[in-house]
């Protein structure tokens, strides 16, 4: 579909009173994965499943960004899926992977020559995200709000947001900005965004993960992270004394410290800095490579882009809540570790194996 009136058209015998409910749904995730699969783009082995049995798609929108897609789908009962594309082959798409300093989540990005992407993904000023997937959100927003758009003024109301691997991640930031547009009103207050992820790395500090988690509570949100994949343990994060909440121990450490009786003073505080100081040394490397020198690599293929004031934080943490896919006897036998397969756990089939046997009975939202 390449024009909003043959969208809207289409999305008009769409809706129905059929609603998106709250909390996992195992034959929803697995569909949302053979979804996946029939749009797949990927150098990763184990991502062929069957086709869809519930939606069609209806759109996918051109590459844009740092080889970033998304598609639009319809179960033609009610509800249309946004499926975000994972990582590709392509060296560039990697880089967005790699271009992971912090930057505030909530903000303005110059993209390229054209408008400014503004955006607002926590209502906390301390929330910080991943630079390279919210690039990636930024150029994909350009085709997605009007299509988006386009659905919900034919009256629909019920919208599923997934991805696996990067797709994960940026549903993750999709999510969010979505739920902040709702709350500003840009999008209708009565709209239903239900987000699965799956094998999810960690897409921002720890003060945007809880706010994140508070507003999708209720079950309206999951991380599905295979216990044997180390993609969801990324990126590498670096906490330090300045990430804790304001009241804490470690502000008036040295204070204290500087109280102790001499010599006793002079060693503890020695032993302080030992522990303090190499963390926040660092951050400051992460932030100067993985922000500086990898920013730098991504503008020279994206012509306008202008990199943003990075944020002092490199504390990547778990968004909740997850759904651990543990894998049993049969699945180590079947798939022993190779350290020449880096993805022989991080694919599609290996994620469908494991959630076939998944039992969710006593699982909630909650992640207990």
């Amino acid at each position: 579909m390449r024009t909003p009136l043959l969208l809207a058209v289409l999305c008009s015998s769409l809706w129905c009173n059929a609603q998106l409910r709250p909390g996992f749904d195992k034959a929803e995730y697995l569909e949302l994965l053979r979804v996946i699969s029939s749009g797949i783009d990927s150098m990763m082995e184990g991502y062929k499943l069957d086709a869809p049995e519930r939606f069609e798609r209806i759109y996918r929108s051109p590459v844009v960004g740092m080889d970033n897609r998304w598609s639009l789908y319809s179960d033609h009962n009610g509800t249309v899926a946004i499926v975000l594309r994972g990582t590709t082959p392509r060296s560039v798409s990697w880089m967005e992977n790699f271009y992971s300093a912090m930057v505030p989540a909530t903000g303005s990005m110059k993209l390229d020559d054209g408008p400014t992407f503004d955006y607002s993904l926590s209502s906390d000023p301390k929330a910080a995200v991943h630079v390279g997937w919210l690039l990636g959100i930024g150029h994909l927003e350009r085709t997605l709000l009007p299509k988006l758009d386009s659905c919900l003024a034919a009256g629909g109301r019920n919208v599923l947001i997934g991805g696996h691997s990067q797709g994960g991640a940026l549903a993750y930031l999709l999510t969010a900005h979505l739920w902040q547009l709702r709350a500003s009103g840009r999008l209708p207050a009565d709209v239903v965004l239900k987000t699965y992820c799956s094998a999810a790395p960690k897409p921002g500090n720890l003060p945007f993960a809880r706010d994140y988690e508070h507003t999708t509570r209720g079950g309206w949100t999951v991380n599905v992270v295979n216990a044997a994949d180390w993609v969801p343990e990324t990126p590498v994060t670096v906490q330090t004394s300045d990430d804790f909440n304001a009241v804490n121990p470690f502000v008036q450490a040295k204070p204290l410290i500087r109280k102790l009786p001499f010599p006793q003073d002079l060693f503890v505080i020695g032993m302080f800095n030992k522990l303090d100081r190499p963390t926040k040394q660092a951050r400051r490397n992460f932030k100067k490579l993985l922000g500086g020198r990898a920013g730098k690599l991504a503008a020279k293929g994206l012509p306008g882009y202008v990199p943003p004031a990075y944020a002092d934080c490199s504390d990547y943490v778990r968004i909740g809540p997850i759904l651990v896919l543990q894998p049993d006897a049969a699945y180590r036998t079947a798939w022993p570790d190779d350290p020449k397969r880096i993805f022989m756990h991080h694919g599609l089939q290996r994620y469908y194996e494991l959630m076939e046997r998944y039992d969710p009975i006593g699982w909630t939202n909650s992640g207990k």
